[in-house]
């Protein structure tokens, strides 16, 4: 298989070399704004308007920012793509979505196979604990993670809301909030330091029980792993959008 490689040269996207090289997998370009002509191991271009190299699938771990000229590449050669960065805007998540009924995308904000069967497994305990559990959802990351809360942790709190008829909006913090806790709040916190790969905890708090789920990120390794799984699965589908949890369906049947 022949990939295209976004974020070529940052620390993702150096894993996802990494481990290419050792599946056999040949990144055919790679695009990044930092190249400037340094020796590397493939083309580098520093835009997606500059990718002329054929390949089967683009793998994306750059910014939201070039996301215009990654999705005319996409259009333009019928190329399907997994998206791997996090902190789009609502505007760019409609654009992505728009995209997908001409080619097939990928979106997850965790490339990580066991962040997705954790999703599945907090959707199976919000439905069979109801909602006489209180949820809060706790995620950690290294110093220099931009965006918060992180897209998983956003994406645990998408399954606990889809199978709660009662949850609104989540509650981010709780600084100067002089009333007691509701019932139909999510609580998400983001903690923010070191060099934490990636942590996310969900509890559920009930009447003198509580049932804590987590998962631990221990190196990058493992979401380039996940995007190059990905981009397995994506080679010759049709178009449309499609996620982790498709993957762990697959897996699961």
């Amino acid at each position: 298989m022949k990939i295209i490689l976004g974020g070529a040269l940052g620390r993702m996207g150096k894993q996802v070399t990494e481990a290419a090289g050792e599946a056999g997998i040949e990144i055919v370009c790679g695009v990044d704004v930092a190249y400037a002509g340094q020796p590397t191991e493939y083309p580098i271009v520093t835009s997606f308007d500059q990718v002329t190299a054929a390949a089967d699938v683009l793998v994306d771990f750059s910014r939201p920012d070039g996301l215009s000229e990654l999705l005319g590449l996409l259009k333009r050669a019928k190329l399907p793509a997994v998206l791997c960065t996090t902190g789009y805007t609502d505007v760019e998540l409609a654009q992505i979505q728009e995209a997908s009924s001409t080619v097939a995308i990928f979106r997850s904000a965790n490339m990580s196979l066991g962040i997705n069967v954790l999703c599945k497994l907090v959707a199976m305990a919000a439905k069979a604990l109801g909602d006489d559990f209180d949820v809060e959802i706790v995620e950690k990351h290294h110093k220099m993670k931009v965006d918060s809360p992180s897209g998983t942790a956003l994406m645990l709190y998408e399954a606990v809301r889809h199978e709660r008829a009662d949850a609104q909006e989540p509650v981010y913090g709780r600084y100067g909030r002089n009333a007691k806790r509701q019932p139909e709040e999510i609580g998400i916190h983001a903690v923010r330091g070191g060099t934490v790969t990636g942590e996310h905890e969900i509890g559920f708090y009930g009447n003198g029980e509580e049932l804590i789920l987590t998962h631990r990120a221990e190196n990058r390794s493992l979401f380039a792993q996940g995007a190059l799984r990905a981009a397995r699965f994506l080679a010759g589908k049709p178009a449309g959008m499609y996620a982790m949890s498709d993957v762990v369906e697959a897996i699961l049947s």
